[in-house]
Protein backbone atom coordinates (compact mmCIF):
# COMPACT_ATOMS: atom_id res chain seq x y z
CA UNK A 1 0.00 0.00 0.00
CA UNK A 2 2.97 2.19 1.08
CA UNK A 3 4.05 1.45 -2.49
CA UNK A 4 1.38 2.36 -4.46
CA UNK A 5 0.99 6.03 -2.33
CA UNK A 6 4.65 6.52 -3.26
CA UNK A 7 4.08 5.70 -6.51
CA UNK A 8 1.31 8.57 -6.72
CA UNK A 9 2.97 11.13 -4.98
CA UNK A 10 5.53 10.54 -7.83
CA UNK A 11 3.01 11.06 -10.55
CA UNK A 12 1.84 14.05 -8.90
CA UNK A 13 5.15 15.71 -7.71
CA UNK A 14 5.91 15.00 -12.14
CA UNK A 15 2.59 16.30 -13.18
CA UNK A 16 3.25 19.61 -10.76
CA UNK A 17 6.99 19.72 -12.46
CA UNK A 18 6.05 19.06 -15.90
CA UNK A 19 2.76 22.16 -15.52
CA UNK A 20 5.42 24.95 -13.84
CA UNK A 21 7.88 24.27 -16.86
CA UNK A 22 5.02 24.80 -19.76
CA UNK A 23 3.81 27.67 -17.80
CA UNK A 24 7.30 29.03 -18.24
CA UNK A 25 8.26 28.18 -21.44
CA UNK A 26 4.62 30.09 -22.83
CA UNK A 27 6.09 33.35 -20.66
CA UNK A 28 8.27 34.50 -23.61
CA UNK A 29 5.73 34.27 -26.55
CA UNK A 30 3.41 36.09 -24.57
CA UNK A 31 6.01 38.56 -23.74
CA UNK A 32 6.87 39.09 -27.48
CA UNK A 33 3.27 39.73 -28.20
CA UNK A 34 3.13 42.94 -25.93
CA UNK A 35 6.43 44.43 -27.04
CA UNK A 36 5.42 48.04 -28.36
CA UNK A 37 5.84 48.85 -31.97
CA UNK A 38 9.28 50.42 -32.68
CA UNK A 39 9.03 54.29 -32.97
CA UNK A 40 10.18 55.76 -36.61
CA UNK A 41 12.34 58.36 -37.09
CA UNK A 42 12.48 60.61 -40.02
CA UNK A 43 14.70 62.98 -40.91
CA UNK A 44 13.72 66.02 -42.91
CA UNK A 45 16.05 68.73 -44.55
CA UNK A 46 14.37 72.23 -45.07
CA UNK A 47 15.34 75.51 -45.88
CA UNK A 48 16.41 78.07 -43.02
CA UNK A 49 13.44 79.83 -43.21
CA UNK A 50 11.11 77.26 -42.49
CA UNK A 51 12.67 76.68 -39.05
CA UNK A 52 10.00 78.77 -37.37
CA UNK A 53 6.61 77.09 -38.99
CA UNK A 54 8.43 73.79 -38.92
CA UNK A 55 9.32 73.40 -35.13
CA UNK A 56 5.88 74.22 -34.34
CA UNK A 57 4.46 71.84 -36.73
CA UNK A 58 6.77 68.83 -35.73
CA UNK A 59 5.41 69.13 -31.88
CA UNK A 60 2.30 69.38 -33.39
CA UNK A 61 2.55 65.89 -35.34
CA UNK A 62 4.32 64.32 -32.75
CA UNK A 63 1.16 64.18 -30.65
CA UNK A 64 -1.01 62.81 -33.47
CA UNK A 65 1.62 60.08 -34.38
CA UNK A 66 3.32 59.41 -31.36
CA UNK A 67 4.86 56.18 -33.49
CA UNK A 68 6.85 58.59 -35.56
CA UNK A 69 9.32 60.82 -34.19
CA UNK A 70 10.18 64.01 -36.94
CA UNK A 71 13.74 65.62 -36.87
CA UNK A 72 14.61 68.43 -38.76
CA UNK A 73 17.79 70.03 -40.31
CA UNK A 74 17.99 73.34 -41.20
CA UNK A 75 20.16 75.36 -43.72
CA UNK A 76 20.54 77.05 -47.25
CA UNK A 77 18.83 75.03 -49.87
CA UNK A 78 21.79 74.35 -51.96
CA UNK A 79 23.54 72.82 -49.09
CA UNK A 80 20.90 70.47 -47.78
CA UNK A 81 20.35 69.49 -51.69
CA UNK A 82 24.60 68.69 -52.05
CA UNK A 83 23.95 66.53 -48.90
CA UNK A 84 21.18 65.00 -50.08
CA UNK A 85 23.36 64.38 -53.52
CA UNK A 86 26.58 62.90 -51.30
CA UNK A 87 24.20 60.42 -49.71
CA UNK A 88 23.09 62.22 -46.57
CA UNK A 89 19.85 59.73 -44.71
CA UNK A 90 17.07 62.28 -45.66
CA UNK A 91 13.57 60.88 -45.92
CA UNK A 92 11.78 64.42 -46.63
CA UNK A 93 12.98 67.85 -48.18
CA UNK A 94 11.49 70.80 -48.46
CA UNK A 95 13.96 73.82 -50.81
CA UNK A 96 12.63 77.41 -50.72
CA UNK A 97 13.33 77.16 -54.66
CA UNK A 98 12.81 75.17 -57.30
CA UNK A 99 16.50 75.14 -58.54
CA UNK A 100 17.59 72.57 -55.94
CA UNK A 101 14.37 70.21 -56.27
CA UNK A 102 14.99 69.87 -60.31
CA UNK A 103 19.05 68.92 -59.64
CA UNK A 104 17.65 66.10 -57.51
CA UNK A 105 15.03 64.88 -59.84
CA UNK A 106 16.84 65.22 -62.71
CA UNK A 107 19.84 62.69 -60.62
CA UNK A 108 16.58 60.49 -59.99
CA UNK A 109 17.35 61.14 -55.88
CA UNK A 110 13.34 61.85 -55.48
CA UNK A 111 10.84 59.59 -55.03
CA UNK A 112 7.90 59.37 -57.82
CA UNK A 113 5.13 60.81 -57.17
CA UNK A 114 5.77 62.59 -54.70
CA UNK A 115 7.07 66.00 -55.83
CA UNK A 116 4.73 68.90 -54.83
CA UNK A 117 4.87 72.61 -54.80
CA UNK A 118 4.00 72.88 -51.08
CA UNK A 119 4.66 76.98 -50.05
CA UNK A 120 5.16 80.39 -51.75
CA UNK A 121 6.78 83.30 -49.78
CA UNK A 122 7.21 87.31 -50.67
CA UNK A 123 10.57 89.04 -50.44
CA UNK A 124 10.92 92.19 -48.34
CA UNK A 125 13.43 94.83 -47.46
CA UNK A 126 14.52 95.45 -43.94
CA UNK A 127 16.54 97.48 -41.39
CA UNK A 128 16.97 97.17 -37.49
CA UNK A 129 13.61 98.73 -35.49
CA UNK A 130 15.69 102.08 -34.62
CA UNK A 131 16.96 103.11 -38.10
CA UNK A 132 15.16 105.28 -40.61
CA UNK A 133 17.89 105.09 -42.95
CA UNK A 134 16.04 103.56 -45.97
CA UNK A 135 12.29 103.39 -46.93
CA UNK A 136 12.87 101.90 -50.27
CA UNK A 137 14.51 99.34 -52.54
CA UNK A 138 15.56 102.63 -54.57
CA UNK A 139 17.38 103.91 -50.99
CA UNK A 140 19.63 101.40 -50.96
CA UNK A 141 21.78 103.11 -53.41
CA UNK A 142 22.30 105.73 -51.08
CA UNK A 143 25.82 107.27 -50.08
CA UNK A 144 24.33 106.69 -46.38
CA UNK A 145 24.21 102.89 -46.78
CA UNK A 146 27.45 100.95 -46.02
CA UNK A 147 26.43 97.59 -45.68
CA UNK A 148 23.51 95.47 -46.79
CA UNK A 149 22.90 91.86 -45.95
CA UNK A 150 21.97 88.79 -48.57
CA UNK A 151 21.50 85.03 -48.83
CA UNK A 152 24.59 84.01 -50.78
CA UNK A 153 23.15 83.89 -54.57
CA UNK A 154 24.63 80.39 -55.10
CA UNK A 155 22.98 78.42 -52.83
CA UNK A 156 20.78 80.95 -50.83
CA UNK A 157 17.60 81.59 -52.83
CA UNK A 158 16.34 84.35 -51.29
CA UNK A 159 19.81 86.07 -52.33
CA UNK A 160 19.20 85.06 -55.84
CA UNK A 161 15.47 86.34 -55.82
CA UNK A 162 16.91 89.32 -53.98
CA UNK A 163 19.85 89.70 -57.13
CA UNK A 164 16.78 89.39 -59.47
CA UNK A 165 15.40 92.31 -58.29
CA UNK A 166 17.90 94.64 -57.99
CA UNK A 167 18.67 94.10 -61.70
CA UNK A 168 14.73 94.45 -62.89
CA UNK A 169 15.34 97.94 -60.68
CA UNK A 170 18.93 98.32 -62.71
CA UNK A 171 20.79 98.93 -59.30
CA UNK A 172 22.55 95.29 -58.82
CA UNK A 173 25.78 96.95 -59.55
CA UNK A 174 25.39 99.98 -57.18
CA UNK A 175 24.23 96.85 -54.33
CA UNK A 176 27.43 94.32 -55.43
CA UNK A 177 29.91 97.06 -53.62
CA UNK A 178 27.81 97.16 -50.38
CA UNK A 179 26.49 93.76 -49.92
CA UNK A 180 27.72 90.90 -47.38
CA UNK A 181 26.48 87.62 -48.02
CA UNK A 182 24.99 85.43 -45.50
CA UNK A 183 24.94 81.42 -45.34
CA UNK A 184 21.27 81.39 -44.79
CA UNK A 185 18.35 84.15 -44.22
CA UNK A 186 18.52 83.44 -39.97
CA UNK A 187 21.85 84.80 -40.52
CA UNK A 188 20.81 87.89 -43.02
CA UNK A 189 18.10 88.62 -40.05
CA UNK A 190 20.68 88.60 -37.16
CA UNK A 191 22.85 90.62 -38.76
CA UNK A 192 19.88 93.72 -39.50
CA UNK A 193 18.93 92.48 -35.68
CA UNK A 194 21.97 93.56 -34.19
CA UNK A 195 22.27 96.30 -36.44
CA UNK A 196 25.88 94.92 -38.01
CA UNK A 197 24.48 95.98 -41.19
CA UNK A 198 22.17 98.74 -42.38
CA UNK A 199 19.36 96.69 -44.71
CA UNK A 200 19.44 92.91 -45.41
CA UNK A 201 16.43 91.20 -47.50
CA UNK A 202 14.60 88.78 -45.96
CA UNK A 203 11.38 86.22 -46.68
CA UNK A 204 8.49 87.97 -44.99
CA UNK A 205 8.41 84.59 -43.27
CA UNK A 206 11.59 85.36 -41.23
CA UNK A 207 10.46 89.43 -40.82
CA UNK A 208 7.42 88.86 -38.91
CA UNK A 209 8.92 86.54 -36.52
CA UNK A 210 11.81 89.75 -35.22
CA UNK A 211 10.63 92.05 -32.83
CA UNK A 212 14.24 93.79 -33.57
CA UNK A 213 13.09 94.60 -37.77
CA UNK A 214 10.78 96.74 -39.28
CA UNK A 215 10.01 96.06 -42.79
CA UNK A 216 10.27 99.28 -45.20
CA UNK A 217 9.58 97.58 -48.70
CA UNK A 218 8.00 94.26 -50.35
CA UNK A 219 10.00 93.25 -53.51
CA UNK A 220 7.44 93.58 -56.76
CA UNK A 221 6.03 90.19 -57.69
CA UNK A 222 6.96 90.91 -61.15
CA UNK A 223 10.75 91.83 -60.26
CA UNK A 224 11.89 88.03 -59.35
CA UNK A 225 11.06 84.78 -59.91
CA UNK A 226 7.98 83.19 -58.26
CA UNK A 227 8.91 82.25 -54.65
CA UNK A 228 7.68 79.10 -54.02
CA UNK A 229 8.65 75.89 -52.02
CA UNK A 230 8.69 72.29 -53.48
CA UNK A 231 8.55 69.68 -51.21
CA UNK A 232 9.56 65.53 -51.75
CA UNK A 233 10.22 62.20 -50.47
CA UNK A 234 14.03 61.41 -51.10
CA UNK A 235 14.17 58.07 -53.27
CA UNK A 236 16.68 56.77 -50.33
CA UNK A 237 14.21 56.86 -47.61
CA UNK A 238 14.09 53.82 -45.71
CA UNK A 239 10.74 55.31 -44.11
CA UNK A 240 8.73 56.23 -47.33
CA UNK A 241 5.17 55.20 -46.21
CA UNK A 242 5.81 57.48 -43.25
CA UNK A 243 7.46 60.29 -45.11
CA UNK A 244 4.38 60.11 -47.76
CA UNK A 245 2.10 60.77 -44.59
CA UNK A 246 3.81 63.41 -42.88
CA UNK A 247 4.07 65.06 -46.43
CA UNK A 248 0.68 65.08 -46.55
CA UNK A 249 -0.02 66.31 -42.91
CA UNK A 250 2.16 69.60 -44.21
CA UNK A 251 -0.25 69.69 -47.00
CA UNK A 252 -3.32 69.80 -44.48
CA UNK A 253 -5.84 72.33 -42.74
CA UNK A 254 -3.62 72.23 -39.70
CA UNK A 255 -0.40 72.71 -41.29
CA UNK A 256 -1.87 75.64 -43.36
CA UNK A 257 -2.99 77.52 -40.17
CA UNK A 258 0.67 77.52 -38.77
CA UNK A 259 2.23 78.10 -42.03
CA UNK A 260 -0.15 81.39 -42.62
CA UNK A 261 0.97 82.42 -38.77
CA UNK A 262 4.32 82.66 -40.36
CA UNK A 263 3.47 84.58 -43.33
CA UNK A 264 3.51 82.03 -45.75
CA UNK A 265 1.35 80.91 -48.14
CA UNK A 266 0.00 77.04 -48.93
CA UNK A 267 -0.18 76.60 -52.63
CA UNK A 268 -2.90 73.82 -54.32
CA UNK A 269 -0.06 73.19 -57.23
CA UNK A 270 1.05 69.45 -56.44
CA UNK A 271 3.44 69.01 -59.40
CA UNK A 272 5.34 72.43 -60.19
CA UNK A 273 8.48 72.44 -61.84
CA UNK A 274 10.24 75.68 -63.64
CA UNK A 275 13.62 76.91 -64.12
CA UNK A 276 14.40 78.81 -61.01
Amino acid sequence: MSRIKNLVGMVLLLLVVLFAFSACSKQPAEKSQETPKSKVTLTVSAAASLKDAMDELKDIYAEETPDVNVTCTYASSGSLQKQIENGAGVDVFLSAANKQMDALEDKELLEDGTRKTLLGNDLVLVIPEDSSLVSSFEDLTKDTVKQIALGEPGTVPAGQYAEETFTKMNILDKIKTKAVYGKDVKEVLTWVETGNVDAGVVYLSDAITSQKVKQVAKAPEDSHKPIVYPASVIKASKHKEEAKAFLEFLSGAKAKSVFEKYGFKLLEDSQSKSAV
